[in-house]
């Protein structure tokens, strides 16, 4: 699976917990999960779940933790990926 497969997926998973006042037009990998994008913080738990199952990983507190931008979980996805 390629970097944009990767980015396809989140941005997939993603637009499904946006706010109706958010676009999914708005998504970029720079884009903030939680300042820009509205991203409540339950539904951000909602998004780890959907990106473990999706990608076939385990993400860790210290890995929400650092998950800020959409580009911060397309790095934690690919590095988890590369310890599978």
């Amino acid at each position: 699976m390629t970097g944009t497969e990767h980015y396809q997926k989140l941005h997939d998973i993603i637009k499904i917990y946006l706010p109706e006042d958010v676009s999914a037009a708005s998504i970029t990998e720079e884009s903030h999960l939680i300042n820009e994008l509205n991203i409540n913080s339950a539904n951000l738990v909602d998004i780890v779940l959907d990106v473990e199952d999706t990608f076939d990983i385990r993400l860790e507190n210290e890995d929400m933790d650092q998950m800020e931008t959409v580009k911060d979980a397309l790095q934690i996805i690919d590095k988890k990926l590369s310890e599978a």
